[in-house]
């Protein structure tokens, strides 16, 4: 099988499923396994192969964010039915103004995006945004638009989230320098999302749609939750998953003992949130058990959707990840003499195949680290660029094989061509931003 076939096979798949997604109204997931399957024929692998790779992917995606989804639903059912988003959005209002909700919500998301991968924070933070968009009037495309971009900034270009501190491993480079440079990198991009979710994603209407209005929940509680008490379902996770963060650090701040143990297992994403769905049923006035039990319940069926699209995006991927993609790459972009464009086209390539940031910015470090020489990049400064190149790479565009355009889309009321308009457009052009910044970072700095 030659590159230009497999490259052909792969773009035409990914025009099919837009084409039939957004313009034949196909139900996203039906659409996703079927061509799944069929890119892994047409390429030449083994049907029984085939088979498995779907099911494989499908069920690491579920396996990896599946729990995290489910709690994130069930917590934002809560939220909802009892006040509890309307006082975290009143609150938040009150001290910015309702003018500066969508600039709020890009700080918010580049601020946790550092410590909580992107996917959860959108999960934890979307009940926020959904009361926010219906407090300050503005579409929820707006709203989440931001806070899609501010999460994904710091995601693919400040560690401690696993894909930026695997690049640095792999090139040898400074983590604190990486950390330090990309949360400066990462402005910018923030500032785009921003500018973008105002401008372009405010040409498209999508309501709120709050579960009950501010009259309603008022009538039914005699008062709202207090402001403590709404937002600690979704501060505290955010805090225990950025414990974990900094206990996993390579210097131990937290030590190797029974505290770090400890911080580890509690901050991990899936028993953050299950602790944070407990603290959302506390928000409850009344005790009533059959309530409790039909909130989850409900929460448990919101989410149903939003795994299934999301595991069929990630069989996709799985499929793509076992063609030979970086190995086409590394023979036909290396050798063109193009400097830190490099390491952004192959990890934007790598991105836009396989749809997993993490994993494009692995592959592309590990091409790449034997050439830092060769390309001119082997100082600390230069190995530092290359890290923040590669991450803009893998930013560069969130689609439909990738797990978190899903959960954006699907927590935000986006209809497929929608979250093309929002979240790939968007994060398109967050990318090309880095590499002018990153770009210009070289010029000065090497």
């Amino acid at each position: 099988m030659s590159s230009a076939f497999m490259f052909s096979v792969i773009f035409l798949s990914v025009i099919a499923m837009i084409f039939a997604i957004s313009k034949l109204k196909q139900h996203p997931f039906i659409v996703m396994v079927i061509i799944a399957i069929l890119v892994g024929l047409v390429c030449g692998m083994d049907p029984e192969e085939v088979i498995k790779t779907v099911k494989t992917g499908f069920g690491n995606i579920l396996g990896n964010i599946g729990i995290v989804i489910l709690c994130g639903t069930i917590i934002g059912t809560i939220l909802e039915k009892t006040g509890a988003a309307l006082t975290m959005a009143n609150t938040i209002l009150g001290i910015v103004g309702k003018e500066r909700s969508v600039l709020t919500m890009g700080i918010v998301g580049y601020i946790t995006g550092i410590p909580v991968f992107c996917d959860s924070g959108f999960v934890i933070l979307s009940p926020i945004s959904r009361a926010l968009a219906a407090q300050s009037n503005k579409s929820l495309a707006v709203i989440a638009t931001a806070l899609s971009g501010g999460l994904y900034a710091t995601h693919c270009l400040v560690p401690p989230t696993p894909g930026p501190i695997a690049i640095a491993g792999n090139l040898g480079a400074d983590l604190g320098l990486v950390i330090m440079t990309g949360l400066v990198i990462s402005i910018p991009a923030v500032a785009f999302a921003i500018f973008y979710a105002n401008k372009i994603a405010s040409t498209i209407d999508i309501p709120a749609n709050p579960q009950f209005t501010v009259e309603e929940l008022l009538e039914k509680y005699g008062k709202l939750p207090g402001a403590l008490h709404s937002f600690s379902p979704i501060i505290l996770p955010i805090i225990l998953i950025a414990l974990k963060s900094i206990g996993d650090f390579k210097t131990h701040p937290l030590g190797e003992g029974a505290l770090q143990h400890f911080v580890s297992f509690i901050g991990n994403p899936v028993i953050a949130l299950i602790i944070g769905v407990f603290l959302a049923m506390t928000l409850i006035p009344v005790h009533d058990k059959d309530t409790d039990l039909a909130w989850v319940t409900e929460g448990v069926q919101n989410s149903a959707a939003i795994l299934v699209i999301t595991a069929a995006g990630g069989s996709f991927g799985a499929i793509l990840g076992k063609l030979p993609i970086a190995d086409a790459l590394q023979g036909s972009l290396l050798n063109l003499g193009l400097g830190i464009l490099i390491p952004f086209l192959i990890s934007t390539i790598l991105k836009l195949s396989m749809g997993a940031s993490t994993v494009a910015m692995i592959v592309t470090s590990q091409m790449v680290a034997p050439l830092l020489g060769t390309l001119g990049f082997d100082s600390a400064m230069g190995k530092v660029l290359v890290t923040m190149a590669i991450g803009a790479g893998s930013m560069t565009a969130s689609h439909a094989n990738d797990s978190y355009f899903w959960v954006v889309s699907q927590f935000s009321d986006m209809k497929p061509s929608e979250a093309y308009k929002c979240q790939t457009g968007m994060t398109g052009a967050m990318g090309l931003v880095c590499l002018v910044v990153i770009y210009i970072a070289s010029l000065i700095l090497l």
